[in-house]
């Protein structure tokens, strides 16, 4: 198939936006039903049942077959080499528990809307994943991490804004190098499952779903920025002509496991007047939650919740707090802050691409009288 024209940074900037009274499409519904949000009340298990775990593909699932498939790993020097699964699974591995979310989840819930998959705020999940150390994998290849960056390609090809591609991220070699990112086979104890990455896929803990290239066929060290069109395409822009700041880390967010029973449409809340136990799951890419507070009243007040115990450096933690429900209508939020002191907004944060939007999610409840 020949590729279609390549494209400028700035057309790749320009991210569309629905108008003021558009509907979501046929195209956004039609993504919409490919992947998958997790449902809020998964949020009750410290590990996501893997079919609950959200899902994102941007292009199709690939057919890959096991005993066939390679990793390509390349150096600066011309240090190649191939690995198979057999090779990988020979290696020292770890286990991380990592919460992943998308980096454009809340996106459906900005004002103007960009355009594309239509999150509301269930595009996370938190897994174990096994796999071998991406350090340890450049050794065993005779492969020096002397470069710049680190390019991973997955076997995921498509067609995004006019330009044909494999998907393809890279990381600075320092962040590349951190122990904790996996080459991973494995997900809460099993092989990976074909919609999450099977063979392997790449695993960066605190980084958003983005940066976790699935399908992994190729790594290769660069002495250069990687330009491709998954690095021009996520970063927070506010105009069409901004050069933008590259989306990384997950910032500190709160999402509360909705009380009471839902309304089939709405998924407005009710529950019966007297004491309720709220609780939920808060996590930060840039350190670990250190304090969750809970408002009953739309944000006019503001309560401290208990956290649990933690669960890992990267994985969401539980907290829990007391309401005294009385009848009427009610709006919960909550709200993060990590040990760096960063605290998640109350309101939308708002970009072209609707990357990184951690504001507090409204739930919202009515509470009837008992009997």
């Amino acid at each position: 198939m020949a590729s279609p024209p390549t494209r400028s940074r700035d057309e790749l900037a320009r991210a569309r936006l629905a108008g003021p009274d558009e509907g979501i499409s046929a195209e956004e519904l039609s993504l919409a039903a490919r992947n998958h949000a997790m449902p809020m009340e998964a949020m009750r298990w410290d590990l996501t049942p893997v079919g609950l775990h959200y899902v994102l593909v941007h292009y199709d699932i690939p057919a890959l077959d096991p005993a066939a498939w390679r990793l390509r790993v390349a150096g600066l020097d011309g240090s190649a080499a191939a690995l198979s699964l057999a090779d990988l699974a020979a290696l020292p591995r770890r286990t991380v528990a990592v919460t992943m979310e998308c980096a454009g989840n809340g996106r459906a819930l900005l004002e103007p809307r960009p355009v594309s998959q239509p999150w509301l705020s269930g595009a996370v999940g938190t897994a174990e994943w096994t796999g071998v150390p991406l350090a340890d994998l450049l050794a065993a290849a005779g492969v020096r991490p002397d470069g710049l960056e680190v390019v991973f390609t997955g076997a995921d090809h498509g067609v995004e804004r006019g330009v044909e591609q494999d998907y393809a991220r890279a990381l600075p070699v320092a962040e590349a190098l951190r122990p904790d990112v996996l080459v991973a086979t494995e997900m809460n104890g099993a092989p990976l499952p074909v919609q999450h990455g099977f063979p392997a896929r790449l695993v960066v803990p605190g980084w958003y779903g983005m940066a976790h290239v699935k399908w992994l066929t190729d790594v290769a060290v660069v002495d250069h920025e990687f330009d491709g069109f998954q690095h021009q395409a996520y970063r927070l822009r506010q105009e069409p002509d901004d050069e933008g700041v590259p989306v990384t880390r997950i910032l500190p967010r709160a999402l509360l496991v909705p009380p009471g029973f839902p309304d089939f449409m709405t998924r407005d809340r009710t529950v019966t007047a007297g004491p309720v136990a709220l609780t939920g799951r808060a996590w930060s890419g840039t350190g670990e939650v250190t304090r969750v507070e809970v408002s009953t009243d739309d944000g006019g007040h503001w309560a401290d919740a208990e956290l649990g115990p933690s669960t890992g450096r990267y994985a969401w933690r539980e907290f829990r707090t007391g309401w005294d429900a009385e009848p009427g209508d009610h709006v919960l939020l909550a709200r993060a802050t990590d040990e760096t002191g960063q605290v998640q907004p109350t309101g939308p944060a708002w970009s072209r691409g609707g990357f990184a939007n951690n504001g507090s999610e409204p739930v919202r409840v009515r509470v009837v009288a008992s009997g």
